[in-house]
C-alpha cells in the first residue's frame, strides 16, 4: 500500500458517519499495518544484502594477493606405500602427545647433503599453499655444526635413473633460534634451491637475502606455512601474519613436482598435519 491511498483513505475516514465510518477506520488500519510491516521486511532484506556483501568481502581479501580461497586438503603421513625415503629413516610415532612420522638423517659419510628427504608420491604442487607442523633438533650422535635443520621441499623432481633431483626448500635451523650470538640467529631460516643453489652459495654470492631471524626452538612443535605463486615464495612460521622470509626469485623460476619432508646433517624431525592447497 502506498501512502497515497492512505491518504486517501485518511481523508474518507474523516468524514464519515456510523458503520461506514467503522468499516473505512478498520481498513485504514489494517492498511497502515501492511505498510509498516512492508517498509520494515525491506530494511531487513537490504540489512540482510549488506551482511553478505561484506562478509564475501572479507572472505575474499583473506584470501592475499593472488591467491584463490580454497579447502585445504590433508596429505596423510601413515602410508609408507605412498613415500619414498631418499638417505632417511622414518618411523610413526606419538610425539610429545601427538601422531607424527619420525624421520631421522641415515646419509652415509660420503653422501652430499641436501638429498635426505621422504618424497611424497601422490602430490602434485605447482603453486598453492602448503602448511605443516613439525619439530627438528639434533640427533645425540650429531656432530657439532648440527642445527636440527627441518623444513619441507616443493616442486620436487627425482630422476631415478640418474639418482638426482631438483627442488625448491624452506627450511629451518632450531637451534638458532634463541642462541646467544646475532648472527647465528639470523640463520634461523633458510630458502635453497636444489642443487645449483645450496645454502652456502646463496650466503657468499647474496649476503642476507635468503635467510632471516625467526624464534624457533630445538624439539618444539612448530606451525609452518609457504606460499607458492609463479617464481615468488613466502614462508610463515608459527601463525606471525607477516612473512619471515621472502623470496621473489625462486631460482628454477615457475614449475611444478611433488612435495617433499626435508630434514638435513644430523637432524631428528617429526612431521604432523600436512594439508596443501592449490
Amino acid at each position: 500500500m502506498n501512502r497515497e491511498s492512505i491518504t486517501r483513505l485518511a481523508g474518507v475516514a474523516e468524514g464519515c458517519a456510523g458503520n461506514e465510518c467503522q468499516q473505512v477506520k478498520a481498513k485504514l488500519k489494517a492498511k497502515t499495518r501492511a505498510s509498516i510491516l512492508g517498509r520494515a521486511t525491506r530494511r531487513r532484506t537490504t540489512f540482510a544484502t549488506i551482511l553478505l556483501f561484506m562478509a564475501t568481502l572479507v572472505i575474499l581479501l583473506s584470501a592475499g594477493p593472488g591467491f584463490t580461497q580454497v579447502k585445504m586438503r590433508i596429505v596423510p603421513l601413515n602410508d609408507f606405500k605412498a613415500m619414498q625415503l631418499r638417505n632417511v629413516k622414518a618411523e610413526r610415532v606419538t610425539y610429545k602427545g601427538r601422531k607424527a612420522l619420525r624421520v631421522t638423517d641415515a646419509a652415509a659419510a660420503n653422501v652430499p647433503d641436501g638429498i635426505q628427504l621422504v618424497i611424497l608420491n601422490k602430490t602434485k604442487f605447482q603453486d598453492g599453499v602448503i602448511k605443516i607442523e613439525l619439530t627438528g633438533e639434533p640427533s645425540v650422535t650429531a656432530g657439532e655444526g648440527a642445527r636440527g635443520f627441518v623444513g619441507v621441499a616443493f616442486r620436487v623432481n627425482l630422476d631415478a635413473a640418474k639418482d638426482s633431483v631438483k627442488y625448491e626448500s624452506f627450511y629451518l635451523r632450531p637451534t638458532n633460534g634463541r642462541a646467544d650470538d646475532q648472527v647465528r640467529r639470523n640463520h634461523s631460516t633458510q630458502y635453497v634451491s636444489y642443487p645449483d643453489f645450496p645454502w652456502y652459495r646463496l650466503r657468499k654470492e647474496f649476503p642476507e637475502k635468503y635467510e632471516s631471524y625467526v624464534d624457533v626452538v630445538p624439539g618444539e612443535w612448530t606451525k609452518m606455512k609457504i606460499t607458492v605463486r609463479g617464481d615468488k615464495a613466502r614462508l610463515y612460521v608459527n601463525d606471525i601474519p607477516q612473512p619471515v622470509l621472502v623470496v621473489n626469485d625462486l631460482k628454477q623460476g615457475p614449475g611444478q613436482g611433488r612435495i617433499a619432508l626435508w630434514v638435513g646433517t644430523g637432524t631428528v624431525a617429526h612431521f604432523s598435519n600436512l594439508r596443501v592447497s592449490k
